[in-house]
């Protein structure tokens, strides 16, 4: 499934890719490149970066032509042409954790595993970093009890189906699990 934005976000993923800065990509994304296809259109693009990269990051992306829609201690959102790009703040936290960086949850670990030393994700040439299969399941489950009104979204569940399939099938102890 290929179409203008999808190419359009795939470009800024190669753009982010390309700045140096380590980066993993989280939702939908995430789960695609781990997959190894595109299984819909997305909304946007979503990241985790290290907090200290932050005033990086901005930087080079508004010397790509992006503009800036938030930028704070917990997270950093841009646009460029109608597409968005969203990057949530982690800092390293107590036994090796990732921590919400800032905002009202800063020190809340995310899930054990959300940022693998594994393998990347991959989309034909292009490979990224991303949130481990079973942190995004996590937390695509957890989302409306830790942000009491956000439901669970028809795309969230068939996501998380997805997932778990694909985690079955590979097998227990396999690589990016």
């Amino acid at each position: 499934m290929e179409t203008g934005r999808t190419a359009r976000q795939l470009g800024m993923i190669a753009e982010v890719r390309g700045l140096g800065i380590e980066v993993w990509l989280r939702g939908g994304w995430a789960m695609d490149f781990w997959l190894g296809e595109v299984t819909r259109e997305h909304e946007d693009v979503d990241w985790f970066a290290w907090a200290d990269d932050g005033a990086r990051l901005r930087e080079r992306l508004v010397a790509l032509g992006y503009e800036v829609r938030r930028a704070d201690d917990q997270q950093l959102d841009l646009v460029r042409d109608g597409e968005e790009q969203s990057f949530a703040f982690v800092a390293p936290g107590p036994a090796g954790a990732v921590v919400a960086a800032g905002g009202p949850w800063a020190g809340t670990a995310w899930p054990a595993g959300t940022l693998p030393e594994a393998e990347p994700g991959r989309l034909g040439g292009l490979e990224c970093p991303v949130v481990s299969p079973g942190a995004q399941i996590e937390i695509k489950r957890m989302m409306p009890v830790w942000v009491p009104g956000r439901p669970r979204r028809p795309k969230d569940a068939e996501d998380i189906a997805r997932l778990e399939a694909a985690l079955a099938a590979r097998g227990p102890g396999r690589a990016g699990a």
